[in-house]
């Protein structure tokens, strides 16, 4: 009896740092349901933790260096606390063989690739212990929420508390953009089966989320890896059908296979939000050329004019890299002249950084950081200020916001059509529809209050 006193009073804990996008999120949530199974507790410390795992991207140098130095503190603290189980997570690692990363990093105990959790949980498997109060707590949800394991997606301190969360749909990408690692690092594309997806997504609503963002490095190529298989279309069909999911949306898009088909079943169902993610990374034909995108600027045009003829009130975000290799000003300015033009709610520039393997590696980095650096701003300033007339238009006008968290003392949320809101209220709106008025706008965030 001692010894189980001392059990239930010293749990095992578990530390997750996520480095990157929406899908390395996505991972993240379910390992930590998973282990949470096995028995380990949250912590926010690595210190405290007995199982430490780094969840990886390399999409850019910048972020690859993030994730150099996190790994050069784990080892320190590996050498501190040699007990302790350490597992690389995520595109570093990649679909390949890990045996470069394994000789570079001997301190790390499991290398894993991305969204594959399972090489580390059988590792925790032939290290048993007995039951702790983790277990404890989560056999009693599952009651509450007749879960089966498999089932409880989320980590206990989500359940009930997390408003949106993301889906994962399909894995990988075919495309090979010609600056892209993605291909390199997560491999071919793989759709997930559709009633895998609807499973989850039903479970996920059991344990209290509201809103479902379903991701894919080309989301719109959903079910393209099957034959006769159902589309981006028909998932989204089958997911609004789902009872307690009230808003949906998808990320990200590409400009290649946005069909009509799509467009037209986010127009018809309720719960689809009018927010569309669709990159065109350049504004120039010539570089569009040398990234391999497979469109023209023209092609682009009449998609957002497309989309904004069936879905009326939408709101359009892209991406767009600047400093391409031979990248000049000429071509620059031509994507500057486009962003002015068609006029989006948001854009996220990045600066050109060559990925290893990929094509444009090969290619002279000839555009200086401080020539990169000038184009970014340039792009942003103008973005600041077609972000902040777009938002005017709100002002004083009522909106429905889904309300995600509490930030600073106000509740926090997003209309449909994906912008960002604060409002105070003494009454707790977690999760809640709520009708907001306008009261203050800004290029990224709003300000409100509660309609009466």
């Amino acid at each position: 009896m001692e010894e189980e006193k001392v059990l239930l009073a010293s749990p095992k804990r578990y530390y997750i740092g996520t480095i990157g996008c929406q899908m390395n999120v996505a991972d993240s949530q379910r390992l930590a349901s998973e282990l949470e199974n096995l028995g380990y507790q949250p912590t926010d410390q690595a210190e405290a933790a007995d199982v430490i795992v780094l969840n990886t991207c390399v999409v850019r140098q910048r972020v690859e260096d993030k994730v150099y130095g996190r790994l050069e503190s784990l080892s320190h603290l590996k050498e501190r606390k040699p007990e302790a189980v350490i597992g690389l997570m995520g595109c570093l690692v990649g679909v390949k063989n890990p045996s470069p990363l394994q000789r570079r990093f001997p301190f790390v105990d499991v290398f894993m690739p991305p969204s594959e959790p399972k090489l580390l949980l059988e590792f925790l498997k032939t290290r048993e212990f007995d039951l702790t109060a983790q277990q404890l707590e989560r056999q009693e949800l599952k009651r509450r929420y007749q879960l089966q394991d498999n089932e409880f997606i989320l980590p206990i301190n989500e359940v009930g508390k997390l408003v949106s969360a993301y889906v994962p749909i399909i894995y990988g990408c075919n495309h090979v953009c010609t600056f892209c690692i993605i291909p390199y690092r997560r491999g071919r594309e793989r759709s997930s089966p559709m009633g895998e997806i609807v499973a989850e997504v039903r479970s996920l609503a059991i344990q209290g989320v509201k809103e479902v963002t379903l991701l894919g490095q080309i989301v719109d190529r959903y079910g393209y890896d099957v034959l006769e298989g159902s589309d981006l279309a028909d998932l989204l069909r089958a997911i609004h059908d789902i009872e307690g999911v009230i808003r949906i949306r998808f990320l990200t898009s590409h400009p290649s296979y946005m069909a009509d088909k799509l467009l037209d079943t986010v127009a018809e169902l309720p719960k689809v939000c009018e927010h569309i993610e669709v990159p065109i990374q350049a504004g120039d034909d010539n570089v569009l050329l040398r990234m391999k995108r497979g469109y023209t600027v023209d092609d682009y045009r009449a998609l957002i004019a497309r989309i904004r003829e069936k879905i009326p009130g939408v709101s359009i975000a892209t991406d767009i890299i600047v400093g391409f290799p031979s990248e000049t000003e000429e071509q620059f300015m031509n994507t500057y002249d486009l962003l002015k033009e068609l006029k989006f709610d948001v854009v996220h520039v990045a600066k050109f950084s060559p990925r290893p393997n990929t094509v444009a590696a090969r290619w002279p980095d000839d555009v200086s950081p401080e020539e990169k650096a000038r184009r970014r701003k340039l792009l942003d300033d103008l973005q600041a200020e077609i972000a902040g007339q777009i938002n005017a238009q709100l002002l004083g006008q009522t909106v429905e916001v889904l309300v995600e968290a509490q930030h600073k003392g106000k509740w926090k949320g997003r209309t449909r059509t994906n912008k960002l809101v604060f409002f105070e209220d003494k009454r707790d709106q977690l999760g809640k529809l709520v009708n907001v008025r306008i009261t203050w706008t800004g290029p990224w965030s709003m300000q409100g209050e509660v309609a009466q």
